[in-house]
């Protein structure tokens, strides 16, 4: 959008819109006819040949614009310019502004009076410029004689020189005039002109000033803003050096360097690191990679041959030796050849970087250094460029919300001189100096005249109106969901009453209470408004719209990516909504697509996140989800987007019929800068103030808008205009916008200037009366735009609508038309692979059928192998107990026997005690006897020699008796031993019985499916032969 206001006369000239590249093509974008400036300054020459005498020209130039309007510059290459001229009126003296030339590159103008500069925010802008003129005009008591240098080409600087001295007193160039104007005919002005000009080597960093100039004669104002408009119109001549001066001539290679660094992001990747404000944003702990692209500007090109190295370190204006080399991780020209890059990987944990990789206090920033040492073809040594930066270290676990992630950009002037080589086809050169585009502007914009530090001085005091906020939080936009909401009330009689109220509200839900009103201005704390606000709205207790949003979440909207992209800027600012995919942002996503399922009509539209966020702030889903209903319908939010907005155009009206009454300076002054209602406030009525305001401030205009309606909407706009109202009338179109964009939400960050705010809307002389009648005003207006119009331009615009709804209605059709046949064309496909998928389920159907079969006759054979195998068992079973049953009765048998024998052996050894006992008493009854038996009732008898004829016989008999019952003893206790270890055999047998006949009843089923399985393999390899 232009910010100039278009005149009848040619009286400035701008550049192109866009910001001016230093070492781009200059462009020129004059407003009106250059033709215009030529006509005039050929009148006001004719009107002056009788008074002047031109100096004797040695040349003209053929192709010089100026040369070819008569006797406009007589002396444009005159060698001593026209300071020697007569003035009219009598004697010598400086010239009245007439141009001359000092060199052959630049036309002078004498008896210029540089009158100081200012800083001003729109650069194009006629109304700062003039407003400036006027000011530095009026107040500018030393102002400094100057002789003005313009530039005849496209490739020169602007010089304002010492007339005394000969000395630059300043110098810029022209790539960096934006705008140049002169004073209005019928003003004190006439006779001033002023340009602005640029200083900063990005948009970021730029500033803007506008310098003032005065003649001491009209008519050479237009002269000089021809001179301005031809110089950007000129390309320079090709300079052509002779062969013998050839090792002094010296050429300018301009490189553009651009800086990023990369974090490491986890994934085994790297990130860029974001910047605000030309300052980089760090976190701790984090390996990081430096990437350098280089590329050539200027016109002598020269091809870098490789990197000779990569050097870091913290601080500015460090030494070539406290530099740290980084490790290279590539270096070559990218695919398109004319840009090179190097990368390297730095290590953050390194000693040197220490002040790197620590968190840096709050609104400081740390300075680093980083320069590449580049080998370029064609020049003797490598060419180092060192570019200094700024940076913020933070927390390790840091997010970064909506930054610049943009290289950092530096534009550096190698300049080079030819060197005599033995080759006389090998060019070399030599650096005479290396130069970077902040150091040049450093170096202008310090004016080091001292004449110039007193218009310094003035111009301090001529800035353009801006925020005093700004200073310290610069031009960024105010996040949404910013700011801290306490929940402790200082006033206990406010709770108190709060707690009254309540009470007697639940007991009747359906009658507000009286005190609610008034309670509700001063604002509701904030542990209370979750539940105010539902009562307020009328939802305490909808479990009807709860157990609606409980479907609604699981259906499909055909909003969900403009809903998903929108929830990511909603209350960036605020922790619950700052990670994405946290808990805030899904339940925002939720209640957005539930809302735009249940209001087909409307659907989801922009700027219902922010309210949306506000509730749930306060309460659980499906009770914000509710409030949110009751507030789109109820209090008729949604009608502002019905029905091509024509409700917001009504209310823009009424708003619009507000500030005339009752803001008249402020209207008008709205009126002459060409600002509408609808550029500033169309966010206030479909936002509810929610996107860009603080929290604090966001939910006491919540409080009143439940509690009195949407009219409070038009109390809050004019509250908001009245407090900024001297801050508006001071600005121009751009700085209003910038204002309502940035400035004024920053106002009301402090809880105080909230509340006196929220006072003076209160106060608002606001009525529906009021609103009424402009209501009226509206609709009157209307239908007399709509009788007043022509019936044929109503049909023809009728025509149009019918006929671009028709376009519409193809388009759509055409649009459906392709969806059906993509449609279609997608059904046949997975109509095909459906039947594929059922031809192969179909075979893997038969399949299973044949291999159930087989395994169906498996099972038969195996069951009756099974019962073969069972009734096996059982037999053998009743063969083990039978088995077993006949031993136990064997074993019984062999009991009672060892039990008679033992009772047998006990008698008999019973009676061989008593007869034994007998014997020795009677022998001890003997004297003869007695002696043949010792103490212990052994026989100590001499072997006796018997005579056999004297033996008796009944002696013998009985000795063979006693040896015949010795003998049957022994061999009754040899029997008796016999039949106690066949005993002992018999019981190990009857044991291992028992345990066998055990085992066999627990494990026959295990046997049993060994069996089985025995036999299923058996039968395996029996027909794997046949297959």
């Amino acid at each position: 959008m232009e910010d100039a206001v278009s005149r009848s006369s040619v009286e400035s000239s701008s550049t192109n819109d866009d910001y001016v590249v230093v070492n781009g093509e200059p462009k020129l974008k004059i407003t009106g006819d250059i033709n215009d400036l030529n006509d005039e300054v050929s009148q006001s020459s004719r009107k002056m040949t009788s008074a002047l005498t031109p100096s004797s020209s040695t040349g003209t130039d053929p192709q010089s614009p100026i040369s070819s309007v008569g006797n406009v510059f007589p002396s444009s290459q005159s060698t001593g310019g026209i300071s020697d001229e007569t003035v009219p009126g009598g004697g010598k003296g400086r010239s009245m502004s007439l141009p001359g030339n000092m060199d052959e590159g630049y036309t002078t103008f004498n008896g210029v009076t540089y009158l100081g500069c200012a800083l001003v925010n729109a650069p194009r802008s006629e109304v700062e410029i003039y407003r400036n003129m006027s000011i530095l005009n009026e107040q500018s008591k030393q102002a400094i004689p100057i002789e003005l240098f313009i530039p005849r080409t496209s490739e020169g600087n602007v010089r304002l020189v010492d007339p005394g001295t000969d000395s630059d007193i300043a110098c810029y160039r022209i790539h960096r005039i934006l705008f140049c104007a002169r004073g209005p005919s019928d003003s004190d002005e006439k006779m001033c002109f002023a340009f602005t000009c640029s200083h900063g080597d990005s948009p970021d960093s730029a500033i803007f000033q506008c310098h003032v100039f005065r003649c001491e004669i009209q008519e050479a104002v237009a002269k000089i803003l021809y001179s301005f408009a031809t110089s950007f119109r000129r390309l320079p001549k090709t300079s052509v050096r002779a062969a013998s001066s050839i090792s002094e001539a010296e050429v300018t290679a301009v490189f553009s360097v651009n800086l990023e660094f990369k974090e490491d992001d986890g994934k085994g990747s790297y990130s860029t690191c974001p910047k605000d404000k030309n300052i980089f944003k760090f976190r701790c702990d984090y390996d990081k990679k430096i990437v350098i692209s280089v590329t050539q500007t200027g016109n002598k090109e020269l091809r870098i041959e490789r990197c000779f190295g990569l050097l870091l370190s913290p601080g500015r204006n460090v030494k070539d030796g406290d530099m740290h080399l980084i490790e290279m991780n590539s270096m070559g020209y990218s695919s398109d050849g004319r840009t090179y890059t190097i990368s390297g990987n730095w290590d953050i944990s390194e000693d040197c970087f220490k002040v790197l990789n620590s968190e840096t206090p709050k609104d400081t920033r740390v300075f680093l250094t980083v320069a590449v040492d580049l080998v370029i073809c064609g020049i003797q040594e490598p060419v180092r460029f060192g570019i200094e930066t700024k940076a913020k270290i933070f927390p390790h676990n840091e997010r970064f919300w909506y930054f610049t992630k943009k290289p950092h950009q530096e534009l550096f002037h190698v300049k080079l001189k030819l060197t005599e080589t033995d080759a006389p086809d090998v060019v070399q050169y030599e650096v005479v100096e290396v130069q970077s585009q902040t150091q040049i502007d450093r170096q202008k914009a310090g004016m080091s005249l001292q004449g110039l530090k007193h218009n310094r001085q003035m111009s301090e005091g001529v800035h353009s109106p801006q925020d005093p906020e700004e200073e310290s939080d610069g031009d960024e936009p105010l996040l949404s969901g910013s700011g801290m909401v306490s929940k402790e009330v200082m006033d206990d009689n406010l709770l108190e009453a709060w707690h009254e109220v309540l009470v007697k509200w639940q007991q009747n839900l359906s009658q507000r209470p009286k005190q609610v009103q008034q309670l509700a201005k001063k604002g509701i704390p904030e542990a209370l408004r979750g539940e105010v606000w539902q009562l307020l709205a009328g939802c305490h207790d909808n479990s009807e719209l709860m157990e609606a949003y409980r479907v609604l979440i699981t259906k499909d909207s055909p909003s969900e990516g403009v809903i998903q992209r929108d929830i990511n800027r909603t209350f960036p600012a605020h922790t619950f909504f700052k990670q994405s995919g946290g808990l805030g942002q899904d339940s925002l996503y939720r209640i957005c697509k539930a809302y735009s399922v249940y209001d087909e009509e409307i659907g989801y539209v922009q700027g219902l996140s922010f309210l949306s966020a506000a509730l749930l702030l306060h309460m659980p889903e499906e009770q914000a989800f509710a409030v949110l209903v009751k507030i789109c319908f109820d209090y008729e939010l949604r009608d502002l987007f019905k029905q091509g907005f024509e409700v917001l155009h009504l209310k823009f009206y009424q708003l619009e019929r507000l500030m005339q009454d009752l803001m008249s300076d402020l209207f008008e002054h709205f009126t002459e800068m060409g600002l509408e209602i609808h550029m500033f406030a169309s966010q206030w009525f479909l936002t509810l103030f929610t996107a860009k305001f603080p929290l604090f401030l966001v939910f006491h205009i919540l409080d009143l808008f439940l509690c009195e309606g949407k009219d409070i909407i038009f109390n809050v706009a004019i509250a908001l205009l009245k407090m900024s109202r001297k801050d508006l009338l001071a600005l121009d179109f751009e700085g209003i916008l910038k204002y309502f964009r940035v400035h004024m939400p920053k106002k009301y960050r402090t809880e105080e200037a909230a509340r006196e705010l929220m006072a003076a809307a209160v106060n608002a002389k606001v009525t529906s009366k009021k609103l009424k009648k402009y209501e009226k005003e509206y609709i009157t207006m209307k239908e007399q735009e709509m009788q007043q119009e022509d019936p044929i331009e109503r049909m023809e615009r009728e025509n149009k609508r019918l006929l671009e709804d028709n376009m519409r209605l193809e388009q759509e059709n055409d649009d459906l038309a392709h969806e059906l046949v993509d449609s279609k064309l997608t059904l046949k496909s997975e109509l095909d692979e459906v039947q594929d998928q059922n031809k192969e389920m179909k075979t893997d159907l038969a399949k299973s059928k044949k291999l159930l079969k087989d395994t169906q006759e498996e099972k038969q054979r195996l069951e009756v192998e099974t019962q073969q195998v069972k009734e096996m068992c059982r037999k053998e079973l009743d063969r083990l107990e039978s088995e077993n049953s006949r031993n136990t009765v064997i074993v019984a048998d062999y009991k009672q026997i060892c039990t008679q024998l033992s009772e047998r052996l006990e008698k008999q050894q019973t009676a061989h005690r008593e007869e034994l006992s007998r014997i020795k008493t009677l022998v001890k009854s003997c004297e003869t006897c007695s002696k043949m038996f010792d103490a212990d009732g052994k026989v100590n008898l001499p072997e006796p020699k018997l005579d056999p004829e004297k033996l008796n016989p009944k002696l013998v008999d009985l000795q063979q008796q006693i040896r015949e019952l010795e003998l049957e003893l022994a061999q009754t206790k040899l029997a008796l031993v016999e039949s106690e270890c066949k005993t002992q055999d018999l019981t190990h047998s009857l044991n291992a019985a028992v345990s066998e006949i055990q085992a066999s009843k627990n494990t026959w089923f295990t046997k049993t499916l060994n069996s089985i399985k025995e036999v299923a393999n058996t039968h395996t390899g029996k027909k794997e032969p046949k297959d």
